[in-house]
């Protein structure tokens, strides 16, 4: 099948033109509160968000909706977390990518910690790609795909995108 670019690149414009403004109202929400993922191993999970990638542990309690299950949280900066739910007694299988499911987790960091977060990961032998000099993606020990992006918040990779 041939994909017709031009097409593709009409139909972006139109978007663009209908719901981008530079006088767009504010939006309702305040902020992403946390995004969810499923652990196999907490204590693995957390050496991997907490010492690696130095995102601090901020809470680990019982999942309200699953007994037994633990809900643990990690700080990504500008009051944002990234939360993890154990499921002990159910074989869910590995992380997969599917059509209409998390493709990446993309977090902003300084281009400091960018480099220095990238050695860390070079010791400890995590495989990685780096795009365009700012992202580096990688995938975490359950297979979810991750990315370390040096461009500021609402940036990304000379365009604003907030």
């Amino acid at each position: 099948m041939e994909i017709d670019y031009a097409a593709i690149e009409a139909e972006r414009a139109r978007i663009r033109e209908r719901y981008i403004s530079d006088d767009r109202p504010p939006s309702s929400a305040r902020g992403l509160h946390h995004f969810a993922l499923i652990s196999s191993d907490v204590e693995r999970t957390i050496r991997f968000y907490h010492e690696l990638l130095e995102f601090p542990l901020t809470e680990i309690f019982e999942n309200r909706d699953y007994k037994g299950s633990n809900h643990f949280f990690f700080d990504i900066g500008n009051g944002n977390l990234l939360a993890f739910f154990d499921l002990p007694g159910l074989d869910l299988g590995p992380y997969q990518e599917v059509l209409g499911g998390l493709h990446h987790i993309a977090i902003s960091v300084e281009r400091a910690d960018w480099e220095r977060l990238r050695a860390k990961l070079d010791a400890a032998g995590v495989p990685y790609q780096v795009e365009s000099d700012a992202s580096i993606y990688f995938r975490d020990p359950d297979g979810a795909r991750l990315e370390l992006l040096a461009d500021p918040l609402g940036e990304m990779y000379g365009f604003r995108v907030m």
